[in-house]
């Protein structure tokens, strides 16, 4: 998949090892997020989040990118194509720079996301929600997600949601 295509507001790469302590600077700067999922980012994590797949998922269909708007990250994405079943995406993570937070910018993004998925022939966008973030879940149900079931995340509970494309 050609990331680039996932915005035409902002430039859109993979992030790579290289980038990681950025990124993880980027996290450290989300502290709310990491309240609710009871941890701190941790370079480690950064890296390993960067490769992490759900067993028998191929690495050519994990993507963990970053939109620019020339040098500056505004937002951090992380997706697997045709997962959990074909006609899905699944969002892993989705960060947005906190200097930008509460301007709809997260929101044009996501609209963005889901247009170009869309028009590749996805049907549905799948995430997971700490169940106890009230920013996370307002964010995610504006932006047309519905809860589908509840799910133990290995230390935090999740609500499993769905948006059709």
């Amino acid at each position: 998949m050609d990331v680039a295509r996932l915005s035409r507001r902002y430039a859109v790469r993979a992030l790579r090892e290289s980038d990681a302590e950025a990124v993880l600077r980027f996290c450290e700067r989300n502290e709310l997020y990491y309240q609710y999922c009871g941890m701190q980012p941790t370079l480690e994590q950064v890296r390993s989040d960067m490769t992490l797949l759900p067993e028998g998922v191929e690495p050519t269909r994990k993507h963990y990118v970053g939109f620019f708007d020339g040098e500056r990250l505004v937002a951090v994405l992380d997706f697997i194509e045709t997962y959990p079943d074909p006609q899905s995406a699944y969002i892993g993570f989705f960060m947005m720079n906190v200097d930008l937070q509460g301007r709809g910018t997260g929101s044009a993004i996501i609209s963005e996301v889901a247009g170009c998925f869309k028009s590749m022939g996805v049907k549905r966008l799948r995430l997971a929600i700490a169940r106890d973030n009230p920013q996370a879940t307002h964010f995610w149900f504006k932006n047309g997600f519905e809860v589908v079931r509840e799910a133990d995340m290995g230390g935090w509970s999740a609500l499993v949601a769905d948006r059709r494309l």
